[in-house]
C-alpha cells in the first residue's frame, strides 16, 4: 500500500513580486459580461518534477522568475489587478504590479504526495492562495530533490483555455523559445455588429428536441441502435435473470 504524508512541513523560504521586463503603461479595462457572471474565484493548477540531473532549484527558480518577467510583457493583464469602477463593478487595472512568487521547502518526498487527492496533501501547502494580484506562483523544493510549481489564477480574469495558453507561452520562454501566439485583450472583438448579421450555419448548430428521431424499440435480449449507417450492439438482461 502507498504510504501518504498528509502532515509535513513546509517552510517558506523567500517571498517576492515578479514584474513585466518592460514597463506598462496604466490602463483600466472593463471585464467582458461573460466574466462579470462568474464568481469571484480562484483555479489553481500544479506541476510535479523529479530531481534534475544538471540544475539545482536555486538556478531552475532563476530561469522560471526571469521566463516569467518576458511572459508578462505580452500577457500584462496577469501582472495587474482587479479594482471597481463607478459602477462598483470589477475591471482591470494595468498597472505593472507583477505576480507574487514564492519560493519553499516541503519536508516531503513526491512518492509521498497522494496526488489522487490533491486536496489531501497539495492544497494550502505546495498551492498557495492568491491574496493580492491577479496571480500567485509558488516553487517548492521536495526533500527527494523533486519541485513541485503551482500557479493560482484568478477565474474572473482566465478560463482554462488562456491559463493554458500563459502556461505554454511561460514554458516556451524559459526555453529560449517564441511566444507560441499572442493573447489579445481587445472587447471589440465581442461586440456585436451593427447591423445584426449571422451566418446561416448558425441554423444547423441547434434544434428542438422534438425533432430528434424515435428511439428504436429493444427486446429483452439485445438492443440495436443505428445510428448514421453503424450498428451498434449490446446485451441487455432481462428483469429477475
Amino acid at each position: 500500500m502507498m504510504h501518504v504524508n498528509r502532515d509535513f512541513e513546509v517552510k517558506l523560504s523567500k517571498n517576492e513580486v515578479v514584474a513585466p521586463v518592460l514597463p506598462i503603461q496604466e490602463n483600466r479595462l472593463p471585464l467582458s459580461n461573460l466574466d462579470l457572471l462568474l464568481p469571484p474565484v480562484d483555479v489553481s493548477v500544479f506541476f510535479c518534477s523529479k530531481k534534475p540531473k544538471n540544475f539545482t532549484l536555486e538556478s531552475m527558480v532563476v530561469v522560471l522568475k526571469k521566463a516569467l518577467a518576458q511572459t508578462l510583457v505580452s500577457y500584462h493583464a496577469f501582472a495587474g489587478e482587479l479594482v471597481k469602477n463607478e459602477a462598483r463593478e470589477p475591471e482591470l487595472l494595468y498597472n505593472s504590479r507583477g505576480v507574487d512568487f514564492v519560493k519553499a521547502l516541503a519536508i516531503v518526498e513526491i512518492k509521498d504526495l497522494d496526488l489522487y487527492n490533491p486536496d489531501a496533501t497539495v492544497e494550502g501547502k505546495l498551492v498557495r492562495k492568491r491574496k493580492k494580484g491577479l496571480l500567485a506562483i509558488q516553487a517548492t523544493q521536495l526533500k527527494c530533490g523533486g519541485m513541485v510549481v503551482a500557479c493560482t489564477f484568478s477565474h474572473q480574469m482566465a478560463d482554462a483555455y488562456s491559463a493554458n495558453m500563459f502556461l505554454v507561452s511561460w514554458a516556451e520562454m524559459a526555453l529560449s523559445k517564441p511566444l507560441p501566439q499572442i493573447p489579445s485583450f481587445f472587447r471589440s472583438i465581442l461586440s456585436p455588429r451593427r447591423p445584426t448579421i449571422y451566418d446561416v450555419s448558425v441554423d444547423y448548430m441547434y434544434f428542438p428536441i422534438s425533432a430528434l428521431p424515435q428511439p428504436p424499440e429493444a427486446n429483452d435480449e439485445v438492443a440495436v441502435l443505428s445510428q448514421k449507417g453503424l450498428n451498434w450492439r449490446r446485451s441487455v438482461p432481462s428483469c429477475g435473470k
